[in-house]
């Protein structure tokens, strides 16, 4: 991605950069207005890119606030957590902060609304003010949603309120804002990106900016989202009768056809590869909303982390996050579409790799795949215990330099090629939003519209990209016949497969209200298999395991025993309603006493309204 490639700090900070000196060497440094700032395109657009830096999500969708691990939260890795002992607190997710602090939501919201002020009060073409102004917009609609789908309703600020005095401070304590008068202001935030915004940028340059498709594609997911059952009742909702308010699903619908149209005029689809699509950055067609990050080991560096902190921790200098539970590597339907119970292909846990939808292999990593890693397109991931001490059969120890908990990793976007020693300088690219993101928060409104046909269209498109078996009936794996609450249960099933390790899954299941039918009960487990025969070869079992990359994995789990180990030690999921909409900070509120807080909380603010 080329826009924050390098890191752009704060205008004040510009000169630094020899690109900007001719520039700068027209303005009064030391005495910089907004007027002087805002009427050079060069220096008006250096500080929108601070704007994006400060705003874009980075790897899983993280904004910097409580949900900061979210492939922890749900059935994809493990993390002990409050939200799912059940004892998190009305103090525990503080993205509400209220304090003046240019690192927190409102003080971003702050600069952004500062920007826009001054943008417009400048002598830029009109057309120039109109795109700084609608990138602007989008991300403070960004902003803004990030708080609603947290908290509901938050007190909207629109204007940089001014700063110095008690008249300035009492004016600043503003209530908070319905929820649906703050859906409708973050609408209009993102139909001005629909409205100035160019489909897609002519320079290269600019890769990474939003675009009218990607404006047009969040407001779809702003949409879904409250038209979801999360927004529409205070009850536990039945998936198999959710609750719904037609008309609101209706919008959700036509946002998402209208984003769908454009994003397809600018050029934009699915990618070709499943897998390789994060290592594309220019002209990738599936990035519709995308961060940018940099391979630099300088000042100017922006590496993704997740990389680093993914992979194995002996292929890179830290790894071991993301692991996969057991309950997740069964989830994966077999390679032609089906789950096991349905499928021609036949499955039991001792060979649960063999014949598995082909995403499996390009998300998984498991004991004896061959993974194409730090440059080695033929390397074997072992993660079995053995027997060292033959004197102790029941004592194993791994062959790992450093176990994995729960026997597996993942690997997607995962770079091949990067050496070990630069991984933590990865530069991958996120993707907020996928191509087929889109088109899966359209089949989902297809279903909640009765738009049947329209829905399997759309999941068809995401499993013929993904390589399942078309089938007799080129359903793909698909049950034919399904309608209503039954194919929006096959699309969430999608998107749990097509996204997993991107941070949506929790997304999902809090906005669909599933943590209790889905989660709650239950205990995430891992994985340890060992191997303990007589039989087995010394390549497997007698360290340094010479010739043992030449035992294929089918051979090698021939001679290995599966055990079952807890992750949640001590309870049971337990996610709490009230959770649904968080409360807010004590800390907040006594900073704004106008702030109600939440029901379910203690409050009387109703997040439904």
């Amino acid at each position: 991605m080329k826009i924050y490639k390098i890191l752009i700090p704060a205008l004040c900070l510009a000169t630094v950069f020899t690109s900007c000196k001719k520039v700068l060497n027209n303005v009064d440094q030391g005495n910089a207005v907004a007027g002087q700032i805002f009427n050079d395109s060069t220096l008006a657009v250096l500080n929108l890119n601070y704007i994006y830096n400060s705003n874009m999500p980075d790897w899983g969708g993280v904004t910097g606030g409580a949900i900061s691990s979210p492939n922890s939260l749900s059935e994809e890795s493990y993390s002990d957590t409050k939200f799912f002992r059940g004892t998190l607190t009305v103090d525990d997710v503080g993205d509400i902060a209220t304090s003046v602090n240019i690192t927190n939501n409102y003080g971003k919201i702050r600069f952004i609304n500062t920007f826009i002020r001054d943008v417009n009060a400048g002598t830029l073409p009109i057309g120039t003010k109109r795109r700084l102004v609608a990138q602007a917009l989008f991300l403070r609609a960004f902003r803004y949603f990030d708080l609603v789908r947290l908290y509901g309703g938050v007190p909207l600020v629109l204007t940089p309120l001014q700063a110095v005095g008690q008249e300035a401070k009492d004016a600043a304590l503003l209530p908070r804002n319905k929820t649906s008068e703050c859906i409708k202001q973050i609408s209009a935030d993102l139909d001005s990106g629909i409205m100035y915004l160019p489909k897609k940028w002519a320079a290269s340059a600019d890769w990474g900016r939003i675009t009218a498709g990607g404006a047009a594609a969040f407001k779809g997911r702003v949409l879904l989202t409250y038209a979801s059952p999360q927004f529409v009742t205070a009850d536990a909702s039945d998936p198999n009768n959710p609750a719904s308010i037609p008309e609101r699903w209706e919008a959700a619908y036509n946002a998402n056809a209208q984003a769908i149209s454009l994003l397809q005029a600018g050029g934009f689809g699915l990618n070709a590869s499943y897998d390789n699509m994060w290592f594309t950055e220019v002209n990738n067609p599936e990035a519709v909303i995308v961060t940018g990050y940099n391979n630099f080991n300088t000042d100017t560096k922006k590496n993704n982390g997740f990389d680093n902190a993914t992979r194995p921790s002996y292929l890179g200098t830290g790894g071991g996050s993301n692991q996969p539970t057991w309950e997740f590597v069964k989830a994966y339907p077999m390679k032609d579409g089906k789950l096991p119970a349905d499928s021609k292909y036949s499955y039991t846990d001792q060979t649960y790799y063999q014949n598995r939808d082909p995403r499996f292999d390009k998300t998984i990593g498991y004991n004896g795949c061959t993974w194409y890693i730090i440059g080695n397109q033929n390397y074997r991931l072992w993660t079995y215990y053995y027997n060292a001490n033959l004197s102790n059969t029941n004592s194993f120890t791994t062959v790992e330099p450093k176990a994995s908990n729960t026997g597996f990793y993942c690997r997607k976007a995962i770079d091949p090629n990067v050496l070990q020693s630069n991984v933590q300088y990865s530069g991958t690219d996120w993707m907020e939003m996928r191509y087929s993101e889109v088109i899966l928060n359209q089949a989902e409104c297809a279903a909640a519209t009765n738009r049947t046909s329209e829905a399997y269209d759309f999941l068809v498109q995401i499993r013929k990209r993904a390589g399942i078996e078309a089938g007799s009936d080129n359903l793909y794996g698909l049950k034919a016949g399904m309608s209503g609450a039954e194919l929006i249960k096959a699309i969430l099933f999608e998107r749990e497969i097509e996204f997993a390790y991107e941070g949506k899954r929790f997304w999902d299941l809090r906005r669909r209200k599933l943590f209790a039918t889905t989660l709650n009960g239950t205990i995430r487990t891992g994985v340890q298999w060992n191997i303990n025969s007589a039989a087995a070869p010394e390549s497997l079992t007698k360290s340094p395991f010479v010739g043992r990359d030449g035992v294929t994995a089918d051979q090698a789990y021939q001679y290995l025993t599966f055990n079952s180990k807890k992750l949640d030690n001590g309870y049971t999921i337990n996610w709490q309603n009230q959770y649904y909409f968080f409360g807010i900070p004590t800390s907040s509120i006594t900073n704004n006493p106008k702030l109600q807080q939440n029901v379910g909380w203690g409050g009387t603010f109703d997040p439904l309204q």
